[in-house]
């Protein structure tokens, strides 16, 4: 089995946001890779796999940094790839992350999630996949329809709570 999707992360204390990634790209059965690299201190590693992803049968980069937050940036750079960033909440509460990925210059785009939107870059990166794989689009279609019946049960939940003063 080989990955189509790419989760980079600028280090291993990023994991524990990230693991929103891996678990949906696990439940919709997309084979993925996890990896750490830093464009600061692994340069070359990070050009080398930017470089290489296409060829290797990547699709989709998910990548996530915190606080100057370049790995995204870097990596969009250096591949034609979708990139989608993950800001980190390391340092002032992850807008110096969020910030440092969305100001990118022109013909270098990321796409960009919330700060520790991981979950969010997995069904993004899944729904890119999924315009050229039917079986995925369907599964996209199933996921959105169960997302649908949580707010319906949610609000039926919430009509069985009784206040004084709560009309309906």
């Amino acid at each position: 089995m080989e990955p189509k999707v790419s989760i980079i992360m600028g280090s291993t204390s990023d994991l524990p946001v990230m693991e929103a990634a891996a678990k949906f790209l696990n439940e919709m059965k997309i084979p993925f890779e996890m990896n750490a690299l830093s464009a600061h201190r692994t340069p070359e590693k990070v050009e080398e796999f930017a470089r290489n992803a296409h060829a290797r049968g990547i699709r989709v980069i998910i990548a996530a940094a915190g606080m100057a937050a370049h790995l995204p940036g870097v990596i969009a750079a250096m591949t034609t790839l979708p990139v989608i960033g993950v800001p980190i909440k390391s340092s002032l509460e992850g807008l110096d992350a969020m910030l440092a990925i969305i100001q990118m210059p022109p013909g270098i785009p990321v796409a960009t999630v919330a700060i520790n939107g991981a979950q969010n870059a997995a069904i993004l990166a899944t729904e890119i996949l999924a315009t050229s794989d039917p079986e995925l689009h369907q599964k996209m279609i199933a996921f959105k329809e169960d997302l649908k019946k949580k707010i319906i049960k949610a609000n039926e939940e919430l009509s069985a709570v009784k206040f004084d003063y709560k009309v309906g």
